[in-house]
């Protein structure tokens, strides 16, 4: 019993570092493309201190809806395994909270982008 409630977690975790990291790139994709005039890479490496500043931001906002999101898929992964990999009921389980923490990511990004071009 212990080893399988390790291998769930386990499992969260490997799934909610999953979900973050590709969460931030598709931030960090998005303020790219948001932010034709400016190069945040070059940016950074230059040492501009503004510009670290904002992606900073951005990537908090993003990890806040993530944490939210990752928790409830955390929750369903939890539940489904208990009650078995091939129901019907886990892969359905799954899926909702995957596409819930998608669609967080979704409005989490359009909100910077309308943030910013209000700002802009």
């Amino acid at each position: 019993m212990l080893l399988a409630n390790v291998a769930v977690g386990i499992i969260q975790l490997i799934i909610a570092i999953i979900l973050a990291v590709a969460a931030l790139y598709i931030g960090f994709f998005v303020l790219n493309k948001i932010t034709k005039g400016i190069d945040e890479e070059i940016e950074l490496a230059k040492g501009n201190v503004a510009v670290g500043i904002v992606v900073a931001a951005i990537f908090f906002a993003i990890a806040i809806v993530v944490q939210s999101g990752v928790a409830g898929v955390s929750v369903d992964v939890g539940a489904a395994l208990a009650s078995g990999l091939g129901s019907t009921y886990t892969l359905i389980a799954i899926g909702v909270a995957i596409l819930q923490l998608i669609l967080g990511i979704i409005l989490a990004i359009a909100s910077i982008y309308l943030a910013l071009m209000v700002l802009d």
